[in-house]
């Protein structure tokens, strides 16, 4: 008789139970009504220590209520709260709430949104954390852990970057890909759609105008340099090539890779090893004109102009356009007359030292006509830049043509 007595009590007590978390689920959905996101978040946590108690529906309805509680405004929740949320959401999505999945895709949104805001502040770290949280609550969306890392890189907190850095080493991440891109007709920017047949759809809206598809390059080569880089400025030279190592080991033909593991050298000092790498990429991928303009660069570097003119000369014929290659072909040519300056400085008066100075002189002025064709194709190419217009007007004057200098003058 006790027995049935204390059953019916234990019954009667889990029937209270259950009804004071359905009032205090309920006082949470009033509380959010208020827009009182910690009103709400005490009676939810109240009502969480029996959560068996409730059935299907009223649990569903707790984490849909949980979820806006955590997600607050969208704006003001920390990067801890938008994940509780998150979870939340998708714990009442999956028990068949519609309103939890919109809800779950408006967070997510949000939360991009507000590390892009981060971003724009300044405030990398929090960005960071943001963009790390997006993707956790979707693991397939690695592109998030990459901007995680880049955001931890800017925020100086090396250890995290390389701790984002090496899960996507791990995860073999690519990131290569397409974008679907249309211009914005209302707001006159470039908008990426997502894929082929929502850009397709966009366009005959008329929204929207000028449909591409972009091709967006692997990022192994980035993942690996940056990694490299943290590790060079920690001084931990032996991590930094094994994480260089480790990535061409699976990407064995990877050109942004090998360009990584130039630049990884030369920050390390080993120019040498840095140049016949590029010299190897050269040869793998002659197509690339930044290729040579960099290994020209690197034999500027140690006064080997001639070989670093010869580079400049390949970048240009890959890439007429390609002015930062002709600005350095240009300095490299001009790098001649510094010996023919310092000769001319060490002359004395006499008869014979007169006639050498006029040798020399000679000398620069053809060097100066040799250079100036180069220099009326840069300004062709960028009739803005300053520097090369000055540039020309010092090698004009000097060769006594005023006239042009006078033209070149009125651009400045």
């Amino acid at each position: 008789m006790k027995t049935n007595i204390l059953t019916a009590a234990a019954v009667s007590f889990l029937t209270m139970t259950a009804v004071a978390q359905k009032d205090q689920v309920k006082n949470a959905e009033d509380a959010l009504e208020d827009n009182n996101y910690a009103e709400a978040k005490a009676q939810l946590q109240v009502a969480e220590a029996n959560l068996g108690e409730l059935n299907d529906k009223w649990t569903e309805n707790f984490y849909l209520y949980k979820g806006k509680a955590y997600m607050a405004d969208g704006k003001s929740a920390s990067a801890q709260d938008l994940k509780t949320a998150a979870e939340a959401f998708q714990k009442a999505a999956e028990m068949g709430s519609d309103e939890a999945t919109e809800s779950l895709t408006t967070l997510k949104n949000n939360l991009i949104q507000s590390a892009i805001d981060d971003q724009n502040k300044e405030e990398y770290a929090a960005a960071a954390d943001k963009l790390y949280t997006s993707y956790e609550l979707s693991k397939t969306d690695t592109i998030y852990l990459y901007y995680a890392a880049n955001n931890m890189v800017q925020a100086q907190d090396y250890d995290k970057a390389v701790e984002y850095l090496e899960i996507l080493n791990e995860l073999d991440y690519d990131g290569s890909g397409k974008a679907y891109t249309a211009l914005n007709i209302e707001t006159g920017e470039r908008e990426n759609l997502g894929s082929q047949q929502q850009m397709d759809i966009m366009v005959k809206t008329g929204q929207y105008k000028d449909p591409e598809v972009e091709k967006i390059p692997s990022k192994k080569g980035d993942i690996a340099q940056l990694i490299a880089r943290i590790y060079i400025s920690q001084q931990q030279y032996d991590k930094a090539i094994a994480a260089m190592d480790k990535a061409k080991a699976t990407n064995p033909d990877d050109m942004g890779l090998l360009q990584a593991e130039a630049n990884m050298y030369y920050q390390m000092g080993e120019k040498d090893k840095a140049r016949e790498i590029l010299e190897e990429v050269a040869s793998k991928d002659p197509s690339d004109p930044s290729t040579f303009n960099n290994i020209g660069l690197m034999y500027a570097e140690i006064n080997d102009n001639e070989k670093a003119i010869e580079f400049y000369e390949k970048a240009l014929a890959k890439d007429p356009q390609f002015n930062e290659a002709r600005v350095n072909m240009i300095a490299a040519k001009l790098s001649a007359e510094k010996e023919i300056i310092n000769e001319m400085n060490g002359l004395g008066m006499s008869k014979k030292d007169n006639e050498r100075y006029d040798e020399l002189d000679a000398q620069r002025k053809e060097l100066y006509k040799a250079v100036l064709p180069d220099l009326e194709k840069a300004m062709e190419v960028d009739p803005d830049n300053k520097d090369i217009i000055q540039t020309a007007m010092n090698l004009y004057s000097n060769l006594g043509n005023q006239e042009k200098v006078a033209e070149l003058k009125a651009k400045l």
